[in-house]
């Protein structure tokens, strides 16, 4: 987790965002080739998506409403592999999350809509995405204010938010595997 800078006053706020100077200073040698944005409305949750032979590292921040943000460990190897980590980006508290190539990600959207961006360090290959399921009780991951129960599938059927919003899905995310079947690294 980063954590910018943030001067403000009257006329607003300024916020250091990560440099590769700071980058370089935390022995993270990252070259981002490319920024992308989304927007999606309250209830939608994107992931867990990586890509395969092109495995990309993610600088990830909300600059408009809240999102609960997770990376997966998918890196054989690694003592932390199948575990998850999940973090609240909001716009209020400026957090970006780097996450590393080997990791799945996925967000949920908490707010009535967010704005989210992030910075890849390798270019999107369509024909190169892979994707885990957001629910797999495997990796048991902790929605904040998802309710539901776990029927087997990763479909959202059946959950949704406390307050009643349903949670939305691409279809293509509702028919991924757990981790037991997903590539690794």
């Amino acid at each position: 987790m980063i954590e910018p800078a943030v001067h403000g006053d009257s006329r607003g706020y300024f916020m250091e965002t990560f440099s590769q100077k700071d980058m370089y200073e935390a022995g993270l040698y990252i070259t981002f080739v490319q920024d992308n944005q989304s927007m999606s409305t309250k209830g939608v949750l994107r992931g867990l998506h990586f890509q395969k032979r092109f495995p990309q590292t993610k600088l990830v921040r909300v600059i408009r409403g809240a999102v609960y943000d997770v990376a997966v460990d998918l890196r054989r190897d690694s003592p932390t592999y199948g575990k998850y980590y999940g973090e609240i980006l909001t716009a209020e508290n400026h957090k970006q999350f780097l996450i590393p190539r080997g990791f799945a990600h996925g967000f949920l959207v908490l707010s009535e809509d967010a704005e989210f961006c992030y910075k890849c360090d390798d270019f999107y290959h369509p024909n190169d995405e892979g994707g885990m399921a957001w629910n797999d009780p495997e990796i048991g991951i902790v929605w904040p204010e998802v309710v539901g129960d776990y029927h087997g599938t990763a479909s959202a059927d059946g959950y949704t938010l406390k307050d009643g919003t349903p949670l939305i899905l691409s279809e293509k995310d509702q028919k991924w595997s757990g981790l037991r079947d997903t590539f690794t690294f």
